[in-house]
């Protein structure tokens, strides 16, 4: 049964609901626009000063008291299912089954996070016993403990207005280190925001939980993220938008009189190496495959495959007759927003204008929607031109013709950071795999073998991140278990008690 939810359009600042003086007006694919409060420094002051206030607790509550937490966050978003759907829909376009899907990633992502927090491995704790009759001097005794690092600032995503925003993979990770929360909301999707941060607010207050842990600052402006970022009570950031955007924050963060970390995922294209025999054996199979994989989302996920590079002549031939056909099938679909459609439109049209490329589908489109683009061009001008391997957001392809293994294994050196690189390798391409090993482990948070990088899975051996510009820490992962270690840092306690200790060594 479809539920409607209407937005009442207030922050949430500390278990409160709050006016704005201005509104911004929400621009939804369907369905009519809603007023929200416009935030500034003044409301994100009040927010951190209130996750500051929370820390006090929060930081020294006990892993099962948060693990609870976290379900009841995701009991009280199941609740609301059907009018998330509902919102999410009219103000994204994604089809009621992408957020269904998403909500239960969501979900699956708070109680993953109770259970690794229960399980307590993730502290590291270590204990080197005190040698008081070690010669020429004695030992202390010093135990090691992950601690939470202090609030954390979160900031929506355009392209998940569940997974990577409100209660997404960010606020999970930092809810379970024992940080409190002040997420930015997303423009995109300010509604779907709201009635998640009603859910968070519910939880908050069914399980006791100091009103300050979470709060939702909505803006449509850049002055609520930029005081978020220079907050003297945040002490990390997690970020997932654009390279201008997120370099920008980063810039920020790291200028403060205490610079903070930022852990931002900017922008990749993923590259797909299509090895020799595999391209002999099933070119227009993987060109078919693919487009499936760049269209997918309307090509909006950053880990949308936006480059190919194939061995020249028939394999390359086979493979752009079958990609351009699942192409041009593909038709037009709706951008998240207006602004995402513009800014792909424009890459696209930079790409096509090159001397560069060669154009098989332009991709010409109108307004809020988009078509799938595709060009083709040789590994000597793909690797002389470097904007050709820069992310344009949306379901636009490059092919990358190559007339040798040594020209794939150069374009290959020659890659920016990003979060995925894959091999589409028969048996017989081993040889040439070993060769690019070395250096795609370089370029790249999550290699693949025989399938496309769109579809990240939660779990403990994810890795979602990479060398920059894919994220602005290569060691860090934004998808699965180990992103809780952006939130937490290690301490180490000399010669005190164990008594003196309690609370400190197991929370």
């Amino acid at each position: 049964m479809t539920e409607t939810y209407q937005p009442h359009g207030r922050h949430l600042i500390a278990g409160e609901w709050v006016e704005g003086t201005e509104t911004f007006r929400s621009d939804p694919v369907s369905g009519a626009a809603s007023a929200f409060a416009v935030g500034g420094a003044a409301e994100i002051d009040r927010a951190c000063k209130a996750a500051e206030a929370a820390f006090a607790t929060y930081g020294w509550s006990r892993r099962e008291e948060r693990a609870a937490f976290l379900e009841a966050i995701a009991d009280a978003i199941e609740k609301r299912g059907p009018a998330i759907t509902d919102i999410g829909t009219r103000e994204s376009g994604l089809p009621a089954a992408r957020l269904e899907g998403e909500r239960g990633r969501t979900t699956g992502q708070l109680r993953l996070f109770a259970s690794h927090i229960r399980d307590g491995a993730y502290l590291d704790s270590r204990h080197d016993a005190a040698m008081p009759d070690r010669k020429p001097a004695p030992r202390p005794e010093i135990r090691l403990v992950q601690r939470p690092i202090g609030p954390v600032g979160v900031f929506g995503a355009s392209n998940f207005p569940l997974a990577f925003s409100t209660a997404g993979g960010d606020t999970a990770s930092a809810l379970a280190a024992g940080c409190p929360v002040v997420v930015k909301g997303h423009p995109a999707h300010p509604g779907t925001a709201e009635i998640v941060a009603e859910a968070i607010l519910e939880a908050i207050e069914a399980t006791g939980q100091p009103a300050g842990v979470f709060s939702l600052i909505q803006s449509n402006t850049n002055a609520a993220g930029e005081a978020l970022v220079k907050h003297p009570a945040i002490k990390a950031i997690g970020f997932t938008g654009s390279l201008r955007g997120g370099r920008a924050l980063f810039d920020l963060a790291v200028a403060r009189e205490e610079p903070i970390p930022f852990y931002g995922e900017l922008g990749s294209v993923n590259p797909v190496f299509v090895l020799p025999h595999a391209a002999a054996a099933r070119a227009a199979d993987i060109g078919r495959d693919w487009a499936g994989s760049l269209t997918m989302g309307v090509g909006q996920f950053c880990t949308n495959p936006g480059v190919v590079i194939v061995p020249a002549g028939d394999p390359a031939q086979r493979f752009e007759a079958a990609a351009g056909e699942a192409l041009t099938a593909a038709g037009p679909q709706p951008m998240l927003t207006q602004g995402i459609a513009k800014a792909y439109r424009e890459g696209v049209a930079r790409v096509g204008a090159s001397n560069a490329v060669r154009t098989i589908l332009s991709g010409a489109t109108e307004g809020r929607e988009a078509l799938p683009a595709l060009f083709a061009t040789d590994g000597e001008t793909f690797a002389s031109n470097p904007e050709l391997g820069e992310e344009v957001f949306g379901p636009m392809g490059i092919v990358v013709a190559v007339g040798s293994d040594d020209e794939m294994v150069a374009v290959a050196g020659r890659l920016h950071g990003q979060l995925t690189v894959t091999l589409q390798m028969d048996a017989d391409d081993r040889a040439l795999a070993r060769r690019l090993l070395p250096l795609i482990e370089q370029k790249a948070g999550r290699i693949l073998a025989n399938g496309f990088p769109t579809g990240v899975e939660v779990v403990d051996a994810m890795m979602h991140g990479g060398p920059y510009p894919a994220s602005t820490n290569a060691s860090a992962t934004s998808v699965g278990t180990l992103a809780i270690r952006r939130f937490l840092r290690p301490v180490s306690f000399q010669n005190l008690s164990e008594e003196l200790l309690d609370g400190y060594l197991d929370a």
